[in-house]
């Protein structure tokens, strides 16, 4: 095992391991720090897709989703990236019957206890990032001294300056404890993300056994198949879709939450899950991927670049 891996495994041992992983990632960011968005987002764009990103002229939708990022920056994307003050935007604009059910939040990590913490299972998650969570099958699962450790990590973590997407930016920092959604056969449900342009839905991506095969298929407004992945690059090309399934039955209902919610963007996507029949509402993804997912074929990113009108 290397240094790096051996700070990172005992990064929730002790208080020790927690401060050296924390000063020693501190130290790794100062070269974000010092870049601006735009230099930030020409060096991954390169690095990602081989070619120089153009935000005077967009294209493909890689480059389209880079000018938004950098162009498109309201008090109101805050609201939509933030995995709690959303749930209160839903309630006011469609009610509370598409929440997932709130166990606990908090913005001290001291209080991640088992007394606070009495539904299960439950999915532990920060507000104001991108895939800090943590699925609890029961109490007794859990080393609650390293978690809450994991849980401090979460909260110090400046999502912002990693991905530099701005909506990330002013978040105030939370934990957030849902429910977790099980089918009534014990499995995740799928995850079914729809992508807007323009208001108009253009591709469904669906994640699909998220806990077992975890394929990613893509679909139109129609729910025929399309003919490409969209994932990120280390994972294009290598058979990440699964068998075809039949659209779910709220898809309707989804189509039409989602189309309310899109016509506050050039480009959103709104994520929902169903339930055995019901309709749960999932996020609010302002730019997929950070759009640095790759199309294969790669020709579909000016495909549907062409389709995303940023004027």
């Amino acid at each position: 095992m290397g240094l790096k891996s051996f700070i990172k495994s005992n990064r929730l041992k002790n208080d020790f391991g927690f401060w050296l992983y924390v000063f020693l990632h501190e130290c790794s960011l100062l070269k974000f720090r010092l870049r601006t968005d735009e230099q930030v987002y020409k060096k991954r764009f390169k690095s990602t897709f081989g070619f120089e990103l153009n935000l005077k002229d967009p294209k493909t939708l890689g480059e389209k989703i880079q000018w938004i990022k950098l162009n498109e920056r309201k008090s109101f994307h805050t609201v939509c990236a933030d995995k709690y003050e959303v749930r209160n935007y839903l309630s006011k604009r469609f009610g509370d019957k598409y929440l997932i059910p709130l166990v606990y939040q908090t913005d001290d990590w001291h209080t991640i206890t088992p007394e606070n913490i009495i539904r299960y299972p439950c999915i532990v998650k920060a507000n104001h990032t991108s895939g800090d969570y943590r699925i609890l099958r029961s109490c007794d699962d859990v080393n609650w001294e390293e978690f809450r450790r994991q849980c401090h990590l979460w909260l110090r973590s400046d999502y912002y300056l990693i991905s530099r997407e701005w909506q990330y930016k002013n978040i105030k920092r939370r934990i957030v404890v849902e429910e977790l959604l099980q089918t009534k056969d014990g499995k995740i449900p799928n995850d079914y993300k729809l992508h807007y342009f323009n208001s108009e839905l253009k591709i469904v991506y669906v994640s699909v056994d998220r806990e077992g095969v975890n394929k990613r298929n893509t679909y139109d407004a129609d729910w025929n198949p399309l003919p490409f992945s969209w994932v990120p690059k280390e994972k294009s090309g290598k058979g990440v879709r699964g068998s075809e399934i039949a659209p779910p039955p709220t898809f309707d209902e989804m189509k039409r939450i989602g189309k309310e919610i899109a016509k506050e963007f050039k480009y959103v996507r709104v994520d929902f899950y169903d339930v055995d029949g019901k309709l749960y509402f999932g996020e609010i993804t302002l730019h997929h991927g950070s759009g640095f997912d790759v199309f294969d074929p790669a020709e579909y990113d000016r495909v549907y670049g062409d389709m995303l009108k940023l004027q």
